[in-house]
């Protein structure tokens, strides 16, 4: 019971935690400039992107299909992705504002892998929007209509709010006493399972069976649709067709290819790793760099995308 773990505490002269210090980037002070600079630019050109896109996409009824559909839930994902993160490491390194209530932590930490489960799921239900394009294109727009697509983007979403529900329960029932100094630039769970004073295996194996139940069944599913477009694209008999088919889903490919090969890399694995400056980078990588490469690969590039913003910008 929570009364006497607290009363076993006091008698062990020790205090629960009531904030935390985000320790942030402290091998890095003497180029915090150069930092706050590079990621307040990667921050304004993530929002900047993505709010275009959408803007473009609700306004150019052309783009009004399936594909772009799940191009503006993707914005969305990328625009609350960074949102929960990247101001407060701003903050971290400006103001030296490092202090976060444990309700703000646990807070965070809830909506980032609720996002980032998101776009898992948001990447799947993609993918088979691409396989039924291109293996199934006669029933194409009978099978993806108005109804599915609302249905299948709800279901990432919903997905994405529940996965990561009771891994942070139990995290946020741990006991938080001595040091709480997370060394990380946001509230990961790697770094908050060193700060407990419990044992935390239970609560690892629960991480990693969760963490893999959502990346490698959105992973395996999405290969999966890949296998059978690659099949399909194969048979196509000219070159030209080939070439067209497979450009409607490189951009996915590429997206999909590094947002799984980092989340995997971090959040895969039954003990945690303590080389946490490797850590952070590779956070910053998946966090930071791939919502602002995001709406370059995938729709920056695209001619109906590109054709839709001279549209915009020349009715202004």
């Amino acid at each position: 019971p929570l009364p006497c773990l607290i009363q076993d505490m006091v008698s062990d002269n020790r205090t629960l935690v009531t904030e935390f210090i985000i320790l942030g980037f402290p091998n890095a002070r003497e180029v915090e400039l150069l930092l706050f600079a590079a990621f307040f630019l990667m921050y304004v050109l993530t929002f900047t992107e993505n709010v275009a896109i959408i803007l473009v996409i609700g306004m150019d009824y052309r783009l009004h299909t399936p594909m772009y559909f799940f191009i503006t839930n993707l914005s969305f994902l990328d625009i609350g992705y960074t949102t929960v993160t990247v101001p407060k490491m701003l903050a971290n390194i400006a103001i030296q504002s490092q202090t976060i209530s444990v309700t703000g932590c646990f807070t965070q930490l809830y909506i980032f892998f609720f996002l980032g489960s998101a776009e898992c799921f948001l990447l799947t239900t993609m993918a088979y929007d691409r396989y039924l394009a291109i293996c199934n294109p006669l029933h194409y727009t009978t099978i993806m209509d108005c109804r599915a697509c609302l249905w299948l983007a709800l279901g990432c979403w919903l997905g994405g709010f529940l996965a990561p529900a009771l891994p942070t329960a139990f995290i946020f029932r741990l006991p938080f006493c001595g040091s709480n100094i997370i060394n990380h630039f946001f509230c990961d769970s790697p770094p908050l399972l060193e700060l407990s004073c419990q044992g935390v295996f239970e609560i690892e194996v629960i991480n990693f069976v969760v963490g893999t139940t959502v990346l490698m069944s959105s992973f395996i599913l999405t290969m999966i649709s890949y296998i059978f477009i690659l099949a399909t694209i194969l048979h196509i008999p000219t070159a030209e067709g080939r070439s067209k088919a497979f450009s409607t889903c490189a951009s996915h490919l590429t997206i999909v290819t590094i947002f799984y090969g980092t989340t995997m890399f971090m959040y895969i694995r039954t003990k945690t790793i303590q080389t946490f400056d490797f850590n952070k980078i590779v956070s910053v990588f998946y966090s930071v760099v791939t919502p602002v490469l995001n709406p370059v690969i995938y729709s920056l590039r695209n001619n109906d995308i590109k054709q839709g913003m001279r549209k915009v910008i020349l009715k202004q």
